[in-house]
């Protein structure tokens, strides 16, 4: 008889709270690695994460806990990363035991900026881990809803289908639905450019747009998000599935979404740093929308953008959000 399989969560933030509440509803024992002492101890004390989610209440008996990521690494055989874009990089330098026969599970939500390269495609290169062993998780879902235990659903993309399956069943419960897909590249790019559709939401809220805007701002949008993901991954996809479309909608116009707030307070004045500074939680579109508009730049044939484009100016370049999202209103349809 077959071991069961161990997996570990690496990260300590909303969604990476929700996935080990998520996978303890189903496994014995589940690995958790996260950078702070504090987090660790205050979780052993408390039952809870201090900082995110601390509704959600842990049987310490289940969890494996740990502030080495060699350690945890080590321990588990499947190992979803759920940290922030912007400090992948740098925890992942700590990394010096051998993953090349782990499954590795993204749900990051944006480039590596070091390497301009996905999550999947960074173990591949760096790490040597051959992609029928790189899975993503998208959804709609939000963790805050997750720790409500409201009904949520994910997609699991993995080009080896048991994988993803063995995955999918692992996060399955009464209140999450999961199904599985093998556009593991397509869907990576979806979760990280809705992320950045949302804070073009928020920056027109702010700036006073009203519903029938945003809804011809998300129809766009998700014509846009097929139109760049085609250009960089081309294969048979169905962008009206949840896992784009309804990954998209969820972010871009629940309360929930910090990147729908990031972008608010953009519309409403804020400096991208002062911006930064009042929230709690990391806006992983500004990040994603550099990137994006990065590699749509360094394309041959690039795709027709407006909305990455606009975001970009409105973050990267500091151009009046006013300005830029009336030029806007005029390329949209």
């Amino acid at each position: 008889m077959d071991k069961p399989l161990k997996y570990a969560v690496f990260g300590a933030g909303s969604w990476a709270t929700a996935i080990v509440k998520m996978l303890c509803e189903n496994l014995d024992q589940v690995g958790w690695y996260m950078r702070s002492i504090y987090t660790k101890e205050h979780l052993i004390r408390e039952q809870h994460n201090p900082n995110y989610l601390s509704s959600v209440e842990f049987n310490l008996d289940q969890l494996y806990l740990s502030n080495d990521i060699n350690e945890m690494a080590q321990w588990a055989d499947v190992l979803i990363f759920v940290i922030p874009s912007a400090f992948i990089h740098s925890e992942l330098e700590k990394l010096t035991v051998d993953v090349s026969n782990k499954t590795v599970v993204s749900a990051v939500k944006g480039i590596v900026p070091e390497t301009g390269l996905l999550l999947g495609e960074h173990f591949n290169q760096y790490y040597n881990v051959p992609f029928e062993s790189i899975a993503v998780i998208a959804g709609p879902c939000h963790a805050e809803e997750v720790a409500l235990e409201r009904l949520s659903y994910l997609t699991i993309s993995c080009w080896d289908s048991k994988k993803a399956q063995h995955i999918a069943d692992s996060l399955s419960s009464n209140y999450i639905n999961t199904k599985i897909s093998d556009d593991v590249i397509g869907v990576e790019y979806g979760v990280m450019l809705k992320n950045i559709y949302a804070i073009a939401a928020g920056i027109a809220h702010g700036l006073g747009y009203g519903d029938n805007f945003q809804s011809i701002l998300m129809s766009n949008a998700i014509r846009e998000m097929k139109r760049f993901i085609k250009k960089v991954h081309k294969m048979k996809r169905n962008i009206n599935n949840s896992a784009y479309l309804g990954d998209l909608l969820v972010t871009g116009y629940s309360t929930f979404s910090r990147n729908r707030m990031f972008g608010n307070m953009i519309g409403k004045g804020y400096t991208v740093k002062s911006a930064q500074m009042e929230m709690s939680m990391i806006a992983e579109g500004y990040y994603a929308t550099k990137s994006a508009y990065l590699i749509n730049q360094n394309n041959i044939k690039k795709a027709n953008i407006p909305i990455i484009d606009a975001v970009y100016q409105v973050l990267y370049e500091n151009k009046n959000p006013k300005k830029i999202f009336k030029q806007l209103t005029d390329k949209l349809d």
